[in-house]
């Protein structure tokens, strides 16, 4: 969107939306390669006028024609635009012709490099057998070339000696005294099969979080510093979505104090944003282990993972989990009871807030102080704490704008 300052949001508009137009047409053809053809708008708002440019979702990669395919692709991470590297280009390759790098034959192996009797212990543990005819299925055996090899996915979740050839195929474990790396107190390196690496992790933050009990009439509930749920949906999420291919990374639970930090090579999937993947929209990037754990039932119903976690820790009061796309890895924060729960606010007005909103979509200070019955800058303080929590947007041409109205950006109403 053309015609908003980036910082403070005012709609500033653009004096030659034609010309401007037609520059940006041209800087799309002469820069991109291969050829996109974006959409352009121009859309009156007030009395101004501004540009909407839609970039059509495709996989390329697209490249700056004058720096070339390997030295010109670029990805969004954040704020920020990063030049992609040789694992990311060829990701992104890998996705255009619809294959998975766990997918791929794993030539530097042979079928008895994997563990099928350890294999099929897993599926015997969920009343499944791991028949030949499922071992092609599942991907776990590939033909390549005339040969049947083993793939990337078998070799990660069943290989007898993986790390000769995913050395960084770990999960890097650590309790931190405080709420900094400064200090260990324990770290452990769970070097298993994938499905039991999971239990692994789950069993060393166990060992290292507050347990506790809280005795009813009837019967006893346990108490735990953390939901088990949000723990073990994080890990799983960091183990069926790791990015594999990157070398020198590993996945890593940090414990500290205050949160358990979760943290998996690879950005989430292109295409995939934070906001996206709360709202529940899921993209695999390991094809082959999201089905063998899938039929091993750790995992349920496609990307209900990061949604779970929420809710569980709304459930318990705990500070809503963070999450972070750093570098090239994600990251999970999960908060325990030391650290302060959200802020919860006046039911009261809250309820007459939801409702216009509900009614009308967007709401001045005027009619906030109205509906209130407060005097306008009570509103308008109210108004800005919301938005400085990230709950409501503001949409207008400046921070003096009189016609500036508030939107709903996230959930605030939490009900009863």
């Amino acid at each position: 969107m053309i015609g908003v300052s980036d910082r403070a949001k005012a709609v500033v508009g653009v004096r030659d939306p034609l010309s401007e137009e037609e520059r940006i047409t041209s800087i799309f053809a002469d820069s991109i390669r291969p050829t996109l053809i974006p959409e352009i708008q121009i859309v009156s708002w007030r009395d101004r006028e501004l540009i909407i440019v839609r970039i059509p979702h495709l996989v390329g990669p697209y490249y700056i024609r004058l720096e070339g395919p390997e030295e010109g692709v670029y990805i969004r991470l954040g704020s920020t635009n990063r030049r992609a590297g040789p694992e990311l280009i060829a990701a992104i390759q890998r996705i255009a012709i619809n294959t998975f790098f766990d997918e791929q034959p794993c030539m530097e192996a042979n079928s008895e490099a994997i563990d099928f009797r350890a294999a099929s212990e897993f599926f015997l543990q969920v009343g499944r057998t791991l028949a030949p005819s499922a071992r092609r299925s599942l991907g776990l055996l590939v033909d390549h070339a005339g040969q049947v090899f083993p793939s990337r996915g078998a070799v990660l979740l069943f290989g007898k000696n993986r790390r000769l050839i995913f050395p960084d195929t770990v999960i890097r474990c650590a309790r931190f005294r405080g709420v900094t790396t400064t200090q260990f107190i324990d770290q452990t390196e769970i070097d298993e099969h994938l499905p039991r690496s999971v239990e692994s992790a789950i069993a060393f933050i166990e060992r290292h979080t507050l347990h506790g009990a809280e005795i009813g009439h009837i019967r006893r509930k346990d108490i735990h510093e953390y939901p088990p749920p949000a723990i073990r949906e994080a890990l799983l999420n960091a183990v069926v979505h790791a990015d594999y291919s990157i070398g020198g990374m590993n996945i890593k639970v940090a414990i500290f104090d205050d949160r358990i930090e979760i943290t998996n090579p690879g950005m989430l999937p292109f295409g995939i944003t934070i906001e996206a993947a709360i709202s529940g929209v899921s993209k695999l990037r390991n094809r082959v282990i999201g089905r063998v754990f899938r039929e091993l039932k750790l995992i349920e119903q496609w990307g209900s993972g990061i949604g779970r976690m929420i809710a569980v820790c709304n459930e318990a009061g705990l500070q809503q989990p963070r999450f972070e796309e750093i570098g090239n890895s994600f990251k999970v924060n999960l908060f325990n009871r030391h650290v302060g729960a959200p802020v919860k606010v006046d039911l009261a007005w809250q309820r007459h807030l939801e409702k216009f909103l509900h009614e009308h979509n967007e709401i001045s200070t005027l009619n906030a102080a109205r509906i209130w019955k407060v005097s306008d800058r009570a509103a308008r303080t109210r108004l800005q704490k919301l938005v400085a929590k990230g709950f409501l947007a503001e949409i207008g041409t400046g921070p003096k704008d009189p016609r500036k109205v508030y939107v709903l950006k996230r959930n605030v109403f939490s009900g009863d």
